[in-house]
């Protein structure tokens, strides 16, 4: 950024020495030439907004640098061409005094956007991808693969995509010029000019516009999969971070739809990002180039009914009528906003259910439920369909007022020009060339209207990313102010809870210990009545359970792993089922089939790559010894069963607590659970006794008791 302000600044410098070398006009007595001048002040004030860009957004400090490189080297082409110094072969390249001033009026619009609030929240989720640092190897087609940050390969491809879509732009102004003199020659019948416009103005232009765009289309979609890539990988990345997947679902309805916000809001938060950028950037590039050819139409337009001479007059009326237009969309489409983002959730909370369904298909057929799942369908269909009509009737009713908009718009610049073509005031190709401004200049002024419903979805994805990152904040944030759970280091092999004192979520205390010692080598059989606190307080071990304060040391180079009562059975081979959560190549065959056979599933070793929906294959006591081969695989220091053999019958859970004890000789095992039979596995027995204030607090039991 220090070297684009000092070029600006540099610029306009010389701007303003070749303003008071030229002269021709007298400013505070100086002899000064008064474009050099006006090109000289958009200069600096450019310089100082550019300055004053370094503490803005990443993203939009990449169109600072844009507009400030291309206002210095238009302002000295300027210069050059006003004091005589620009070739005489590039006459009709030399840039207008307005180029460079609007070029600096667009780099101040970008610093004062950047204090809008909801363009502050659009960047917010855009700009950590342009700040990234992290290497990659970029694969660009032909070009080969390169090794860059995400922060280069970003900055980069947008610098490019938009000087393209400027480019872009000149190319339309320079084919308004060939379309205003094409058809004077076609008035006048000059078959030579006719034939040359159309071979080597026409198709030269034509064919440079057909390699730009598809230039565009590649560097575009290389942004897109790259920005999409990243942002994906970083919101999943937070999602699981931390026992975050499981906080998620404490901290409320920002969290609602995890896949969803992953899955599609962030495709399309980059899309329309993009499009509400690079591709208004071209718009007002647009709006400004053919602004000035409908400024410069050479006839004296009067007002209608009088003989007053309006400078621009076709340009007045673009505006005018795009920004009633404007206004006008913006009323009757406002509520889009709210509705869009209610479908989004309405859609996302069906689907879920549908998903829901499908993976407890066989409770729901045993319960006869498949009437009440009609209902809730139903239900939540019937959410859908009516959000659906709300913005059906609001669209038609935009739609009503849009598409009138536009078709009015194709005649109106005849009706202002005609007149005075058929007073032969001006020419036919002068009479096209401004039809086709106007419509230009009226278009990229209309730019909202025709993105209007868009722009809706646009505020709702990005409302929506917004509240699932802050929700992903909040949940990382759980457990981290104090009064909080500190997880230490424990003085001996033993795990050891102090002082601790257990939440539920409402703020209701569950749990009390004064001091609690799990012994290293020592089985124990932790037990109590539903809802005192076993699995909450094994959560909190396992550092998932935010809601607390106290201490809990665990031996420093120990390892845990906890099996739930119902495991977690991930989609895909029975390999990847069974070695989970280890990563694939984890485990050799051998061991895993081992693992298979100790837990009493050896008739499945032949079918480890097999892909089925294994969670629907296995029943119940299938699923929880695949989660102890598991831990036979894992070989933890510490083994929580939290009601992990529930589903085994009483001789097959004493044989699977025989054969861990037997196959896992270094592990301790704690376990929750309620049948008496478990006593006899145990070494120890903890019991959740209810205290006077309504928490449970964990007592050691004599054995001798126990038995």
């Amino acid at each position: 950024m220090p070297f684009f302000i000092a070029f600006v600044a540099a610029s306009a410098a010389a701007c303003l020495v070749a303003a008071l070398v030229k002269g021709g006009g007298s400013v505070l007595g100086l002899p000064v030439d008064g474009a050099l001048l006006s090109v000289a002040a958009s200069g600096f004030v450019l310089a100082f907004a550019t300055w004053r860009a370094q503490a803005i957004s990443a993203f939009l400090r990449i169109f600072s640098v844009v507009f400030a490189a291309e206002y210095a080297v238009v302002a000295l082409a300027f210069a050059a061409a006003s004091l005589g110094f620009w070739p005489q072969a590039l006459a009709p390249l030399t840039p207008p005094p307005s180029l460079p001033a609007t070029l600096a009026a667009f780099g101040v619009i970008v610093l004062l956007i950047s204090y809008i609030p909801v363009i502050r929240q659009i960047t917010s989720l855009a700009d950590p991808f342009f700040e990234a640092n992290r290497l990659r190897d970029v694969h660009l087609g032909p070009f080969g693969v390169r090794r860059m940050s995400e922060a280069a390969l970003g900055k980069t491809l947008v610098i490019t995509l938009v000087v393209i879509n400027q480019a872009q732009v000149g190319i339309n102004v320079r084919l308004s010029f060939f379309n205003r003199d094409f058809f004077d020659a076609i008035q006048k019948k000059n078959e030579e000019a006719f034939w040359y416009l159309l071979i080597w103005v026409f198709c030269v232009w034509a064919a440079i516009s057909v390699v730009s765009v598809l230039i565009e289309l590649f560097l575009e979609n290389v942004l897109k999969i790259s920005w999409r890539e990243w942002l994906t990988e970083r919101y999943s990345g937070n999602w699981l971070a931390r026992g975050g997947l499981y906080r998620m679902n404490l901290v409320g309805d920002g969290a609602d739809n995890p896949d969803q916000r992953i899955a599609e809001d962030v495709r399309a938060f980059i899309n329309l990002t993009y499009g509400y950028s690079v591709s208004m950037l071209s718009t007002l590039s647009n709006l400004v180039s053919f602004s000035i050819i409908l400024w410069l139409i050479p006839a004296d337009f009067v007002l209608p009914g009088t003989d007053i001479v309006i400078p621009g007059f076709p340009f007045w009326v673009a505006l005018l009528y795009a920004t009633v237009g404007t206004w006008l969309t913006h009323r009757i489409g406002r509520p889009l906003v709210r509705l869009d983002f209610q479908q989004e959730r309405y859609e996302a909370d069906f689907r879920f259910s549908l998903a829901r369904l499908r993976e407890y298909s066989e409770q729901v057929a045993l319960l006869r439920g498949e009437p009440a799942e009609r209902q809730i369908l139903g239900a939540r269909f019937s959410a859908i369909v009516a959000n659906y009509y709300a913005i059906l009737i609001r669209n038609m009713k935009l739609t009503t007022f849009t598409q009138g908009y536009f078709q009015a718009s194709v005649v109106i610049p005849y009706v202002i020009v005609a007149p005075y073509y058929f007073l032969d005031k001006i020419t036919l190709g002068v009479m096209t060339q401004t039809a086709g401004a106007f419509s230009r200049v009226e278009g990229s002024l209309t730019f909202f209207i025709a993105r209007y419903q868009s722009l809706a979805s646009y505020k709702a994805v990005v409302d929506r990313l917004t509240t699932f990152g802050e929700a992903m904040g909040r949940a990382r944030a759980l457990g981290t102010i104090a009064p909080h759970i500190v997880h230490g280091q424990s003085a001996t092999r033993d795990l050891v809870l102090r002082d601790l004192s257990l939440f539920l979520p409402d703020g209701r205390r569950i749990v009390q210990v004064d001091e609690l010692t799990f012994k290293v080598g020592r089985a124990t059989l932790v037990t109590g009545p539903s809802g005192s606190g076993k699995s909450t307080m094994f959560r909190a071990i396992a550092d998932i359970w935010p809601y607390g304060q106290g201490r809990i040391e665990a031996p420093g180079a120990a390892r845990l792993m906890l099996l739930p009562q119902r495991p977690y059975i991930p989609s895909g081979t029975l390999r990847t089922a069974v070695t989970y959560p280890g990563l694939s190549g984890s485990y050799d065959d051998a061991s895993i089939i081992a693992a298979l056979e100790a837990a009493r599933l050896g008739a499945f070793a032949d079918k480890l790559d097999s892909e089925e929906m294994w969670a629907q294959r296995l029943s119940g006591g299938e699923q929880q010894r695949l989660a102890i081969a598991r831990a036979l695989l894992d070989k933890p220091d510490w083994l929580f069963l939290d009601e992990a053999t529930s589903a085994l019958d009483e001789a097959l859970e004493g044989d699977i607590y025989r054969m861990l004890r037997r196959e896992l000789p270094n592990a301790t095992i704690v376990s929750i659970g309620h049948r008496s039979t478990l006593l006899l596995l145990h070494d120890e027995r903890v019991d959740m006794a209810a205290q006077e204030t309504g928490a449970f607090s964990p007592r050691h039991v004599a054995q001798a008791a126990a038995n």
